[in-house]
């Protein structure tokens, strides 16, 4: 707050930093145990400003606990974690904010009812006089909000419309429009389209390459191969904690991304047991068996 009562913000942020090579976070053989329960092991990618690292996986692969250690929430086991060539490990997700590591969960955390404007400054709210005279500054809360999603390529037509009355795109949208006024330098997505239709979420897509665009590291998770390919530039795939591989864009194709994810193994492996207790003339089993032979091919 300044003495003559200008507009301050609660909290200083960093400026996002210049799209350069040099990774912002690094993991190597990362790793997370509970117990004799291994959550997590030999993790490596990395994630540099203006590229979208995508990590891939089913339900229980990983991804969850993966996240988690990059947003501070849970402490890693094994393995290294930098950040800008420092080792971390992060005790709480303040520090990870701290350090400009920003994290947009699936549920978003909104209050439904709140306008657009004040979901925006959740937490944040720059206020205006001093003493008793101190109130939040409601004007530049509105204008800001308004031309930040601008920036964004986000045009709504009232900020004052609860964030409810939004779609599930819109309402990510606004997520990282926020991450980004607030000083991200590296903005993980939880799973931002897996609710959302196809319109929507092709919407969802289009933030996540503009932010990308803006300098700004993205880690995308997903268990869509076909929601990442098109905005990734380095993919990392999980299975049952494990890494399968990190490999840039210009060394796998589509096709290649979807076989591995698909575990063309354990397919064939299911093919088998449904050929054998439906019979080899089930249209469920032809229709495996079909999908096991355009994978290998």
């Amino acid at each position: 707050m300044t003495q003559d009562g200008e507009t301050t913000m609660s909290d200083s942020v960093p400026e996002p930093s210049a799209t350069t090579s040099t990774a912002i976070i690094e993991t190597d053989a990362l790793g997370k145990r509970y117990g004799n329960i291994i959550a997590l092991a030999d993790v490596t990618t990395s994630v540099r400003p203006g590229q979208v690292t995508c990590v891939l996986g089913d339900n229980g692969a990983g991804k969850s606990t993966f996240i988690k250690i990059l947003a501070g929430a849970h402490e890693h086991s094994d393995g290294r974690l930098t950040v800008d060539g420092v080792e971390r490990h992060f005790a709480s997700p303040r520090e990870a904010l701290a350090l400009g590591i920003a994290t947009v969960y699936q549920d978003l955390a909104v209050v439904p009812l709140m306008p657009v404007w004040r979901n925006f400054f959740l937490g944040s709210e720059p206020t205006k006089g001093w003493g008793p005279l101190r109130r939040m500054d409601v004007d530049f809360m509105r204008r800001t909000t308004k031309s930040e999603l601008a920036a964004m390529g986000i045009d709504l037509r009232d900020v004052d419309q609860p964030i409810g009355t939004l779609s599930g795109g819109e309402r990510q949208c606004v997520a990282i429009a926020r991450a980004v006024y607030f000083g991200a330098r590296v903005l993980i997505l939880d799973e931002p389209t897996a609710a959302l239709g196809v319109k929507q979420s092709g919407v969802v897509l289009r933030y996540i390459a503009r932010a990308r665009d803006r300098g700004l590291g993205v880690v995308f998770i997903t268990h869509n191969p076909h929601h990442a390919y098109p905005v990734g530039d380095r993919f990392m795939l999980l299975r049952r904690g494990r890494s399968m591989g990190d490999f840039p864009k210009s060394e796998i194709s589509l096709h290649e991304l979807t076989a591995r994810m698909a575990g063309g193994t354990e397919l064939e492996a299911l093919s088998h047991e449904l050929a054998a207790e439906l019979g080899s003339d089930s249209e469920v089993a032809k229709t495996l068996e079909s999908e096991v032979k355009e994978l290998r091919t």
